[in-house]
């Protein structure tokens, strides 16, 4: 990560205010995803740093299936949905966890990969951290083994890095 590519990130960044409840700021990152030069930065920033040490990104919905799909794609490995809950067809496990403004639950098909798979999990943000770890804990659950997370923007003051414990988590702008 540059700070060139945090500056770019920055720029096509909007704070959308009261949304999705009164009082929470919003980091709305679809301006970076209608910027291809900044878009595809981000994408290829994140493959040079897992190329070869992965072998599925695992995409957050909904914002996380965008990145992340871009990725896998790029990166020659499939791509798995995490989704909320009731969304997905099929034996699914499931976790609840509680967000800044309120609680949420999120599912992943009981066989999306086999025990042992690597896996890099990808988000738009990290704000309080709770999709994060029971994303975490959904991989881990199916016998996955989560080499990262990695988010496009890390929202210092909430600290969801503590919720993640040990594992690695990458950011390309912190705010």
């Amino acid at each position: 990560m540059t700070d060139s590519l945090a500056s770019l990130v920055a720029a096509k960044l909007r704070d959308v205010q009261d949304f999705p409840e009164p009082g929470v700021v919003f980091k709305d990152f679809t301006p970076l995803l209608a910027d291809h030069t900044t878009f595809a930065a981000v994408i290829d920033d994140v493959v040079d740093r897992y190329r070869d040490r992965v072998d599925i990104v695992v995409g957050v919905e909904a914002r996380g299936f965008m990145i992340g799909a871009a990725t896998a794609y790029a990166l020659g490995v499939g791509f798995v949905p995490v989704r909320k809950q009731g969304k997905l067809p099929g034996a699914t496990q499931q976790a609840s966890y509680a967000l800044e403004y309120g609680h949420a639950t999120i599912e992943i098909h009981a066989d999306a990969f086999e025990p042992g798979t690597r896996v890099l999990i990808m988000d738009d943000v990290l704000a309080t951290g709770g999709t994060a770890a029971a994303t975490c804990e959904l991989v881990e659950r199916l016998g996955g083994i989560v080499v990262a997370v990695d988010v496009v923007v890390e929202i210092a003051g909430l600290d969801g890095r503590a919720a993640l414990g040990e594992r690695e988590l990458s950011s390309v702008l912190t705010v």
